[in-house]
């Protein structure tokens, strides 16, 4: 029964890790219960364990080198508007909000202690941390180490084992009910499981998964924008902190659209504002890269038009008053005529003023004209860049697709055709912007997952229990003394399946209110 109790977990990375530890400690809380569920992880070589199986030299590499280093590991304000597929999102993350309330101690202490299970989680295992700018939370001491260290402490203290250099290839579901999933290694070994996790990237996860599950074709996001190279191959390397809008051809957006997305730079015939983003640019040869250029490209395509606004802080229509008043001033501090020079220098950088000067059709070295800051007000509010695609995708951060969301339970991350199997992080069709958002999903689903899994094994074992103690048990899925009788045919009440709180042989779903009453939980 040993490899039947086994759960696997099979990448050390994010999900893969706190999935791990989400299991090792729902199953030390059920042995403390007693029971069948307590039978389940006794001290000795038939015991339930958990195991994950790292390819490379140690688990957490991934970790390591998340937000350079730093690892921002969280936002202090996720929403699932901010996630790709966010109803089947907001559905996970419900779930494990409830489950982190009932299951993570200093959640239970008190509705408020965190804004979120995930927080909760990391300071009941020891992680401080301080917010930057957006949201971002980082750990206290800046470094990504400090989050891999407590969850390595965590892993040993839930008897979680690790086997790096350990390569799994690939599933095979179980060939006959009640039997282990078939774990084949690369170097042409196998091992048995009774639960599998996979916590992979979408990559890996398609030649590991079993055949036939939904999937969506992966394809690197998150990473900087190609555009027209004429004013980035000028400006490379610059940053600048302003807005980046994203315009796509379509039709003329209405003043209500317009206004949701705070200060655009007003409309543009013919084309639809796509979105906004606010903070660091960063211009390459290619294009431009930053956060605010990564968090565009999940949604941009071919043919729109990245717009780069230098003073974010003015309205459009506010700009050409904007100059004047700046005009005055400094011609009260030079004592005399103001250039375009004179007008740039102080605002942006002086390679950033020759392509604006460039771009507007104005000398530098010229008195400001009459009439000249309605044209210069257009480029210092939007320089527009034709997008030609993503620039450097070496620089990508996540990898967009994977697992059909559809095909997974969003109250487990249990795939749905295959019991048993629960996908979760990156290897789900689910992607996010920067500041923390995708690694809080990692979190979120892997420790769903992983609570999940844990009941799971303790089920399980104890239907095998149940039905090894005496000759007279019926088999699963057989009618037994709960059934009721239908037209001289025993039917089983619920379905097909007995659903008695009372009765040995009830199988159990991770959310069945019957299984979760027996155990005294709400």
């Amino acid at each position: 029964m040993g490899e039947a109790k086994t759960i696997a977990v099979i990448g050390g990375g994010a999900s893969g890790l706190v999935a791990a530890v989400a299991a090792g400690e729902a199953l030390r809380d059920l042995e403390g219960a007693g029971g069948a569920a307590g039978e389940v992880v006794e001290g000795d070589a038939d015991a339930a364990r958990v195991v994950v199986y790292e390819a490379s030299d140690r688990v957490g590499r991934s970790i390591l080198a998340t937000g350079n280093g730093r690892c921002n590991f969280s936002n202090a304000r996720p929403d699932e508007g901010d996630y790709r597929n966010a109803a089947f999102v907001r559905r996970v993350l419900f779930e494990f909000e409830c489950q982190a309330h009932r299951r993570v101690p200093s959640q239970a202490k008190t509705s408020t202690a965190y804004p979120n299970g995930v927080l909760g989680f990391f300071s009941d295992h020891g992680l401080m941390w301080r917010e930057e700018g957006e949201g971002r939370l980082y750990p206290l001491a800046n470094k990504a180490a400090s989050v891999l260290d407590c969850l390595r402490a965590a892993c040993a203290a839930a008897g979680v084992e690790e086997r790096v250099e350990c390569e799994v290839v690939a599933v095979e579901p179980p060939r006959a009910e009640g039997a282990p999933f078939t774990l084949r290694l690369a170097d042409g070994r196998f091992e048995r499981a009774g639960v599998v996790i996979v916590a992979v990237g979408g990559t890996v996860a398609r030649e590991l998964l079993p055949k036939g599950l939904s999937f969506r074709e992966l394809e690197p996001t998150l990473g900087p924008l190609a555009t027209d190279p004429r004013w980035p191959r000028r400006l490379d390397n610059i940053r600048v902190r302003g807005a980046l809008e994203l315009w796509r051809p379509g039709e003329k957006m209405t003043p209500q659209e317009l206004n949701r997305h705070g200060f655009p730079m007003g409309t543009h015939e013919g084309e639809r504002l796509v979105a906004r983003e606010v903070g660091e640019a960063m211009f390459r040869k290619y294009g431009v890269s930053g956060i605010a250029a990564f968090n565009l490209s999940r949604l941009a395509e071919p043919g729109d038009v990245l717009a780069v606004d230098f003073v974010p802080w003015v309205r459009l229509c506010d700009m050409e008053a904007f100059l004047n008043r700046r005009r005055k001033l400094l011609r009260a501090s030079l004592g005399r005529d103001v250039t375009w020079s004179d007008m740039l220098r102080g605002m942006v950088l002086s390679p950033v003023a020759d392509v604006l000067l460039e771009a507007a059709a104005l000398d530098g070295a010229h008195l400001v004209a009459k009439g000249e800051t309605v044209r210069m007000a257009t480029f210092l509010k939007g320089l527009r860049l034709p997008v030609t695609g993503l620039g450097d995708v070496r620089q990508c951060q996540v990898h967009r697709g994977g697992v059909s969301v559809r095909a997974v339970d969003d109250r487990t991350c249990e795939v749905r055709r295959v019991p048993g199997l629960y996908v979760v992080g990156e290897a789900l069709d689910v992607d996010a912007a920067c500041g923390g958002f995708n690694l809080h999903w990692a979190w979120a689903s892997g420790l769903l997952a992983g609570w999940s899994a844990a009941e799971r094994i303790a089920d399980l074992a104890s239907l095998a229990d149940a039905s090894g103690s005496s000759g007279s048990e019926r088999r699963e899925g057989a009618p037994c003394s709960n059934s009721i009788e239908v037209q001289g045919s025993s039917r089983v009440a619920g379905g097909n399946l007995c659903t008695s709180m009372n009765c040995a042989r009830t199988p159990s779903r991770h959310s069945e209110p019957a299984r979760r009453n027996k155990r005294g939980r709400a």
